[in-house]
């Protein structure tokens, strides 16, 4: 968490911004940051690959961006969802709402088994499809994602906006409401379960994970030490069955389930599994 806090507090470290109610437009801002970093929020210092996108896809003059494309090659072959797990600002606010003590505590939502499909057919349909295919009168897209979902971007670039500029707040309409609404439901199902927005709602997460299996940084389970005895499967939060999916789309590689194997048998690709705790070689 340490990792997430210094990274989210680096990239949204524009403070004039906040106590000003205005966006950096430096040129920062021309560069991708890995997780979901809202352009509108007044203390980023550079731009969400999501809403940059959205930008290229939706533009007259622009359909694809070797920029944007490369950017989420990079990092999806290098780290898969690692990013989510320790890079993303939206994701640290569902790890801290977590942290607070609950009557109940969910493993996974009724009808995870298909909610968690819901990611992709939001990057195929807002991110890429109605941008591209529903234009205005001048032939330009929108960032439907963006406009219409986005909690991230409500949280840090809308509500600090409108608090630091009131005549914002006199043109406020149903949009806002209705992501506030967005907003307010994963905030409080962020209490009950792990990182409800990761797992079923967030397109980038869909794009890393489909590079979990491949990526530089991956698991791996040695055979000869597993018992399947499912301490990592317990451990992890988003109950992912580590042991007979290392590298499934929807582990964010937060290490809980390497620290739970009571017999040292995950480990990162290329490398040796490591001893059991408390263990020596003999």
């Amino acid at each position: 968490m340490l990792v997430q806090l210094a990274f989210t507090a680096l990239t949204n470290g524009y403070a004039a911004g906040f106590a000003k109610g205005s966006i950096y437009k430096g040129p920062g801002k021309f560069i991708c940051l890995p997780g979901l970093n809202c352009y509108s929020c007044p203390g980023a210092l550079g731009s969400c690959p999501i809403g940059s996108l959205q930008a290229v896809i939706g533009s007259r003059s622009y359909r694809f961006s070797f920029y944007i494309a490369g950017f989420l090659l990079l990092f999806g072959a290098l780290f898969g969802r690692l990013v989510c797990g320790w890079l993303c600002p939206f994701g640290l606010v569902q790890d801290l709402l977590y942290k607070i003590p609950f009557v109940k505590k969910l493993r996974r939502l009724p009808g995870d088994r298909w909610l968690k499909y819901l990611k992709y057919v939001i990057l195929a349909g807002f991110v890429i499809v109605l941008p591209l295919t529903v234009l205005d009168i001048v032939g330009q897209g929108q960032p439907w994602f963006c406009k219409y979902i986005c909690p991230s971007g409500t949280l840090f670039a809308g509500i600090p906006l409108i608090a630091s500029n009131p005549p914002l707040r006199a043109a406020l309409g149903w949009l806002f409401t209705w992501k506030a609404a967005i907003l307010a439901a994963l905030l409080l199902l962020s209490l009950l379960v792990y990182r409800p927005f990761c797992r079923y709602l967030c397109p980038l997460g869909a794009i890393y994970g489909l590079f979990n299996p491949a990526a530089l940084y991956r698991f791996r389970i040695d055979k000869e030490k597993c018992t399947g005895c499912g301490a990592c499967q317990k451990a992890c939060k988003l109950d992912i069955p580590i042991h007979q999916t290392p590298n499934s789309p929807e582990c964010i590689r937060c290490g809980d389930c390497r620290r739970a194997c009571p017999h040292g048998a995950i480990c990162t690709a290329n490398r040796r599994a490591a001893r059991p705790f408390g263990k020596t070689r003999t």
